[in-house]
């Protein structure tokens, strides 16, 4: 697979050219690398964050989280803030990680299982291959950052919205490609719900697995769908599902955020998680 290292700037907004000439240095964040996918027939744009200490020639290794939306213009600023803020010494909250912005190219295609709502379908032609993409990060990502990265066994996914529909989807149908889920308010009205009646494998006592589950949704209302239905009852529905599972490795952890919105809840909610799924003394 090959690869295209450089720099990302959090000032995004100004060119190289103008921080020379008013002797600015530039803030570099993290890199941007591309991997080739195969499956997906298309190269695919990752923006990492790495530790600060983060050296190839010392024997430390970093627990990874993927984040969905993981543009520069979506969550990957943000969220590798609040990744660092959480790390930083004293606060200790979460183990040193390496973040993994996948960057979108069709979310509707890439997040979303086959519709059979004819209006979706017309509105949205290219829906409906998330299993493509389940294979993307099983067979290619994550074996691309393993070998590329160091990286321990721990792997974490935040989905947000169709993110979190992707999400919601790897964890019934995959859930030991994670160890860490940050579910914010999925899109589960697609297709009727459907997915919210998915057996799943995490469901069955045999699951064995050690796996924790935030999911996050603020007072959010209708969505839009036909009929419509109530985001935080879907996401509701999704907890309630997954705390009666007979597995005993699972941990689920349910936040309703009512001062938040869709547009405002994933922030507030991913640090929400943090604090959730590692607990004090934990780390």
């Amino acid at each position: 697979m090959k690869f295209l290292v450089v720099q990302l700037f959090l000032g995004i907004s100004f060119s190289f050219t103008y921080s020379q000439a008013v002797g600015q240095i530039p803030f570099v964040l993290g890199i941007v690398d591309e991997i080739h996918s195969v499956i997906l027939s298309e190269n695919r744009i990752l923006n990492i964050y790495l530790p600060p200490e983060y050296d190839g020639k010392n024997s430390m290794r970093y627990a990874v989280i993927y984040l969905l939306d993981g543009s520069a213009d979506e969550d990957f600023i943000h969220v590798s803030g609040l990744v660092q803020f959480n790390t930083f010494p004293w606060v200790n909250r979460i183990p040193k990680s390496i973040v993994v912005g996948i960057a979108n190219v069709d979310r509707r295609r890439d997040f979303t299982i086959p519709t059979s709502v004819l209006d979706d379908q017309e509105k949205y032609p290219t829906a409906g291959h998330s299993d493509r993409f389940i294979q993307f990060i099983e067979k290619e990502l994550q074996p691309y950052i393993n070998s590329k990265y160091k990286t321990t066994a721990s792997k974490t996914i935040i989905g947000e919205s169709l993110g979190g529909l992707l999400a919601t989807e790897i964890l019934l149908k995959r859930p030991s490609l994670f160890d860490h889920y940050i579910i914010i308010s999925p899109s589960l009205w697609w297709n009727n719900g459907s997915l919210l009646n998915h057996p799943g494998e995490i469901l069955e006592a045999k699951y064995s697995h050690p796996t924790v589950i935030y999911i996050g949704v603020g007072k959010e209302g209708l969505t839009p769908s036909d009929p419509p239905r109530v985001m935080e009852v879907d996401a509701n529905l999704l907890a309630e599902k997954l705390k009666n599972s007979k597995s005993k490795s699972i941990q689920v952890y349910f936040d309703y955020l009512p001062e938040e919105n869709h547009a405002t809840v994933g922030h507030q909610a991913i640090y929400n998680a943090f604090r959730m799924i590692y607990p004090a003394g934990s780390n």
